[in-house]
């Protein structure tokens, strides 16, 4: 029976100087994403038009994060006092819980009207000013209101990070000199058991009559189809083959998903091991307080073999290589799986100090106070 008991995972952040530090450490992180993107595509481990989906995904989570900042920055100053503020997931993800992503995409649906019976940001401004120099007071209950209409502009404004980003297709050109046509397909979810963004990227050949971004039945089936088998508990190699079984003309060739976090911190985050112990001694820095776990698992095909659908026709179905040699052997689901974790300067000499066996292996990417990133294994 599942432990009803949620403060024991979760927990609230309710002081708004700590939600503006939690938000502005997030802020960092998901910059620093972006260079380590392109490191990887310096390296030829990511293609150029991979680090601008990944990067389109992360400014969508960066406008999220500011939208829920907004929301929470003055939340207990709220008519009738009481406010309730941002729950973040402390032991398994660090990253705000499912529900608050859920009640932000109902909120978006009313942006619009609570905008509209919202005073203006003006407005709300020159009120301010006159509350502090006329009666010489914090206007709390103010502060609140502009928070408000900040959060529903930037829902209004779009492009964020839901709970469920929707499959776009990409046409990349044709196979050889024939009809069979290659797209990218990319897709992201906030996985609600883990409370974290996960990304997905699939390369897949057509071979139908029609071209699939335009196909008026096959294109709102494979959104479905990917939507709803777009769970971090599933493996690879379970989505590919039921996506290759349910569509007879659609040959996916590589799926890749990309799972951004757990961030920890001493701060926000309860941890065990050695991680523990590199965070606390390394606390104290502004800035310094954190590491984020970055994990890319790949699935390619191998090659392709003839099935019989019936007495006369044949379909071609997947044939896709696991790596047996990996830590997890060929229950992974996957031809290979990529950790990294992504922290401060100041930590990693702390982490390479005390060289923890089970961190040797995973490569690191270190952020230097000025910004820049460089890898270390």
């Amino acid at each position: 029976m599942a432990d009803t008991d949620l403060t024991k995972d979760h927990a609230e952040i309710a002081d708004g100087a700590l939600t503006g530090r939690y938000f502005a450490k997030f802020e960092r992180i998901l910059a620093h994403l972006d260079r380590v993107a392109g490191m990887m595509e310096r390296e030829g481990r990511l293609a150029r038009a991979d680090v601008a989906i990944l990067a389109g995904y992360m400014r969508a989570l960066a406008r999220t994060f500011t939208a829920l900042s907004h929301k929470y920055m003055f939340a207990r100053h709220r008519a009738g006092g009481g406010g309730s503020g941002l729950t973040i997931d402390r032991i398994e993800s660090g990253f705000p819980v499912f529900q608050e992503i859920l009640t932000m995409a109902n909120d978006a649906q009313q942006a619009e009207r609570h905008l509209r019976n919202m005073p203006g940001g003006d407005e709300l401004r020159e009120a301010m000013i006159r509350e502090i120099l006329g009666e010489l007071r914090v206007p709390v209950k103010l502060q609140y209101a502009l928070a408000q209409r900040l959060y529903y502009e930037a829902l209004a404004g779009g492009e964020l990070f839901w709970a469920r980003n929707d499959p776009v297709a990409i046409w990349l050109g044709n196979v050889g000199d024939g009809d069979r046509r290659r797209y990218m397909l990319h897709w992201a979810v906030y996985d609600s058991q883990t409370n974290l963004p996960a990304i997905y990227l699939m390369d897949l050949e057509d071979s139908g009559r029609d071209a699939l971004a335009k196909d008026e039945r096959r294109w709102p089936e494979v959104q479905a189809h990917l939507m709803a088998q777009s769970v971090n508990a599933l493996k690879l190699l379970t989505i590919a083959r039921g996506f290759d079984e349910d569509f007879a003309d659609l040959h996916p060739k590589r799926l890749r998903r990309f799972h951004v976090g757990p961030m920890y911190s001493s701060a926000f985050t309860r941890q065990s091991g050695p991680l523990s112990e590199v965070l606390e001694q390394a606390r104290g820095g502004a800035g310094e307080d954190w590491a984020l776990a970055w994990t890319v698992e790949t699935l390619a095909s191998e090659r392709v073999k003839e099935e019989r659908t019936g007495w006369f026709s044949t379909v071609e179905r997947e044939i896709f290589a696991l790596d047996p040699f990996s830590a997890e052997g060929s229950d992974s689901g996957a031809t290979r799986i990529e950790r990294a974790l992504i922290l401060p300067q100041k930590p990693f000499q702390v982490l390479d100090e005390l060289d923890p066996p089970g961190f040797r292996a995973l490569r690191k990417f270190v952020v230097s106070p000025g910004g820049t990133v460089v890898s270390y294994r």
